[in-house]
């Protein structure tokens, strides 16, 4: 009887693992005083069991938006990080310390859903304080909630059944950095619970000195924080080399990274300054395991009538092409299925090798130059105040072609 008792303690034991990191976000809010080009930033590393996601365009509220759906749903009422036509864009991570979740209940049931009503009605930090004011009680939220607008606030909330407590990105009280960084524990709610702080203490490793050297751009949230490999708690930094042959096999083991083989996206939404048209807000965008992944730039502007080829949803198989390649590609390196909990095993080599033929090395000049042919367009406007739909267009075919061709030549996808 107690070798039963105990064999089933440890299958619980592994679920519950398997369950942390299905949820496991990494997420900052990053004010406009501490950017180069003045812009406020939002970046989320998503973390799901829906490994397919896309970029999709709503619209039949007050505001239009685009935001990151499950590829697999015909018509989502949950987004999950987005941005609407006045430049207020949102994004959350699972909070597991705030509320003491009933047996029958889901945690954060309503997260998802309710950021897709904030879209549709908010336009600043002060609306969405409003929005949570007045949304009914017990709301079924548990999340940190991001937040970015066009007057250049920057705010993070921490949310559960009935109350919030915001902490201003513009404020030095809040964040003497000009920073706030979110796992999956809430720093109003109960202490040493939730999860993610292995994630959270990386993050704020990286962000704390480029906060003071004016590093922080979409292009370095993207390299340094959306495909860190480093664990602080066990001194190590799968990069460095000494993870790969011939000092090892070149297999590691999945554990407390902000690129987890759970992460299904990352997106960093680049807001405008105070005074500047909201059309500008630029959604950068990684679908699939960022990795093996590519950053493509989307705007609201037009989005009712086309967005990027490889963001967009393809109806018929349900996936978005970019995204797909990436879950692909991701399949190869989490290719050990032997016994339980065999998924936690990454073929290292696959990402990342001294060979530097890795996926991820492979990639990093396909989204190098993703940017550099996007700053110039975008700096174009910037300079105009508003979006050529014309150059949008153009801007959108190019890099779908380009990138569609590295992936076939590369990877044969």
């Amino acid at each position: 009887m107690m070798k039963r008792i105990s064999l089933i303690l440890g299958i619980i034991s592994v679920l519950l693992s398997f369950s942390e990191s299905l949820l496991a976000c990494t997420s900052a809010v990053i004010s406009g005083k501490i950017t180069p080009d003045g812009r406020p930033l939002l970046w989320k590393n998503r973390d799901t069991d829906f490994p397919q996601n896309s970029v999709k365009y709503f619209s039949g509220g007050r505001y239009p938006f685009i935001a990151i759906v499950n590829s697999v749903e015909d018509n989502p009422t949950d987004v999950w990080i987005g941005t609407n036509s006045t430049g207020f864009s949102l994004m959350n991570t699972q909070s597991y310390n705030l509320v003491e979740v009933k047996p029958d209940e889901e945690r954060g049931e309503a997260n998802g859903r309710v950021m897709r009503r904030a879209l549709e009605v908010c336009a600043t930090v002060e609306d969405f304080c409003h929005f949570l004011d007045t949304i009914t009680k017990p709301s079924l939220i548990e999340a940190n909630f991001g937040v970015i607008d066009a007057k250049g606030g920057a705010a993070m909330f921490e949310v559960d059944y009935y109350k919030y407590v915001m902490y201003d990105a513009n404020n030095p009280k809040d964040a003497p950095c000009g920073y706030i960084a979110r796992t999956n524990f809430s720093f109003s709610g109960k202490v040493n619970d939730g999860a993610g702080y292995v994630r959270f203490m990386q993050e704020d490793k990286l962000l704390l000195p480029a906060s003071a050297t004016g590093q922080i751009t979409p292009q370095w949230i993207f390299n340094e924080l959306s495909r860190s490999f480093a664990n602080p708690m066990m001194g190590i930094d799968l990069k460095t080399g000494d993870f790969n042959r011939p000092k090892t096999n070149g297999w590691f083991v999945d554990q407390d990274f902000i690129a987890r083989s759970s992460t299904a996206s990352s997106v960093v939404v680049q807001g405008v300054k105070s005074g500047e048209n909201p059309e500008l807000t630029t959604m950068w965008t990684i679908l699939g395991y960022p990795p093996t992944g590519v950053a493509m730039p989307v705007w609201l502007k037009g989005a009712d009538k086309a967005l990027p080829r490889l963001m967009a949803r393809d109806n018929v198989k349900k996936v978005s092409p970019l995204g797909n390649w990436s879950v692909i590609l991701a399949g190869d390196v989490y290719s050990y299925t032997q016994g339980m909990g065999s998924s936690r095993y990454m073929n290292w080599e696959k990402l990342y090798n001294t060979e530097k033929n890795g996926y991820m090395q492979l990639l990093a000049p396909v989204e190098e130059e993703v940017f550099k042919r996007t700053q110039p367009v975008l700096k174009e406007w910037h300079k105009k105040g508003s979006i050529d739909i014309k150059a949008m267009q153009s801007l959108y075919n190019e890099l779908d072609s380009f990138i569609e061709t590295k992936y076939m030549d590369m990877f044969e996808l």
